[in-house]
Parts: C-alpha cells; structure tokens; sequence
C-alpha cells in the first residue's frame, strides 16, 4: 500500500515553475553569455599580445645577431685578407728560390758521400 501512494503523486507543481524563475533563468543565461564572450575576448587578446610579444623578442634577437656577427664578419675578413698575403709572399719566395731548391735536393740526393758516424771508430788505412 505505501508503494502505491508513492506512485500516485501528483507531479505538476514540480513541472509548472513560477514566472520569476523564469525571469532569473534568463538573467543567468545572459551573464553567463556574457562572461563567454568575455573570456573568448580576453583569450584572443592575451593571444595577440603573445604574437607582438613574440616579434618583438624576434626583432631583439635579430638585431643582436647582426650586430655581433658583424665582428666575426671582419674578423674573417681581416683573417683571410692576411691568409692571402701570406699564400702570396710562399708563392714568390718559391718563384724566386724554387728552381735552387730543387737543385740543391737533387745534387743532395744524388750525390753520395759516405760518412763514418761519431760514435764509430773511423777505419785506419
């Protein structure tokens, strides 16, 4: 018998809800529509000031670079400028003594001088 009674509840009042409820639904539902919006708003603006954040780290960071590589740029240009006048002054010093060099390595070469060592006692003839 209890069981019964619980199944012959009447259940309108529950479905039929005040006007004023009604009324503040609305409400919530605009500020919460509202606080969407804002948040979506302030999502993209964060996200706009990353990327200008972000190109003016790049930028920085750009400058440095060709600022301090422009250094090592004369340096190596100093550096190979000095190279070159070395490789030059090797070439003419082997244009000038290059031909008495190789004469003097083949007369060396081919000319054979036998010779005792120091440590060794010199034959007696």
């Amino acid at each position: 018998m209890y069981v019964r009674s619980l199944l012959t509840i009447d259940i309108s009042p529950i479905i039929l809800l005040p006007p004023s409820y009604h009324r503040q639904r609305r409400v919530v539902d605009g500020e919460s529509t509202d606080r969407s919006k804002r948040v979506k708003d302030a999502r993209s603006e964060a996200q706009k000031e990353i990327e200008d954040y972000r190109k003016q780290k790049e930028d920085e960071f750009q400058k440095f670079e060709k600022e301090h590589t422009s250094g090592n740029k004369k340096a190596e240009e100093d550096a190979s400028q000095d190279a070159e006048e070395q490789v030059k002054a090797i070439k003419s010093a082997g244009d000038e003594k290059g031909q008495r060099v190789v004469d003097d390595l083949l007369r060396v070469v081919t000319d054979v001088r036998p010779e005792v060592p120091d440590r060794v006692a010199q034959p007696t003839v």
